[in-house]
């Protein structure tokens, strides 16, 4: 099963198909890869030995960026995910970033956000929507509307902790006023740049 995969020049870990979201964009509902890589549906989930012979086995030659973004939501596993980036930390001079939905305070009420620092360089949180109720038509949380809440507070919370933290949308069919009203959110309500992504259809990343 693939673990590890390259993609754009940048090294990412797919280490669970765990995700309380289905959003209307997601690229797993058209495709089993990303590119040209085999299926990044997890035969099972990894455990932290399975994940750094993986790690220890990929030719990382030229890339300087690990990225936790595979077919699942990556903080679903949090703890696991830190052992490992602490691992990256002290083996590579690698960047390692998270991209996340931002509801780990809804996924595990215990994760400590504190713990990220030093071990995180980036972190990328799915923003989606200017409301909770248009949040909720997008990306379908299993947590309901408190979901969008608690993406916000996790996007202001982790700016303690990470140096460089981004918030971003997809433009799936976005009107020029929800796309402005994002910027808004993002800029004013938390402090935070606002990345567009472009919404494809293929198995093409939009990262």
């Amino acid at each position: 099963m693939t673990i590890f995969y390259e993609f754009g020049g940048k090294l990412y870990a797919n280490i669970t198909n765990q995700c309380p979201c289905a959003c209307e964009f997601c690229i797993r509902k058209n495709s089993d890869s990303v590119g040209d890589n085999d299926s990044l549906w997890l035969e099972h989930e990894p455990s932290y030995e399975e994940i750094i012979s993986a790690f220890d086995s990929f030719d990382k030659t030229e890339l300087s960026e690990l990225v936790f973004c595979g077919y699942g939501e990556p903080m679903a596993r949090a703890a696991l995910l830190l052992e490992v980036a602490e691992y990256v930390r002290k083996t590579t001079g690698m960047k390692i970033r998270i991209n996340t939905n931002g509801l780990v305070d809804l996924m595990d009420p215990s994760f400590d956000i504190a713990s990220l620092k030093w071990k995180i360089d980036a972190v990328s949180i799915s923003l989606n929507a200017s409301d909770p109720e248009k949040y909720l038509r997008i990306t379908h949380p299993k947590y309901g509307l408190p979901s969008y809440n608690a993406m916000l507070h996790f996007a202001i919370s982790v700016k303690e902790y990470v140096p460089d933290v981004t918030l971003t949308i997809v433009d799936c069919g976005l009107s020029e006023e929800e796309i402005e009203q994002c910027m808004i959110r993002a800029k004013e309500d938390c402090g935070l740049p606002l990345r567009i992504r472009h919404h494809v259809t293929d198995n093409k990343r939009y990262d």
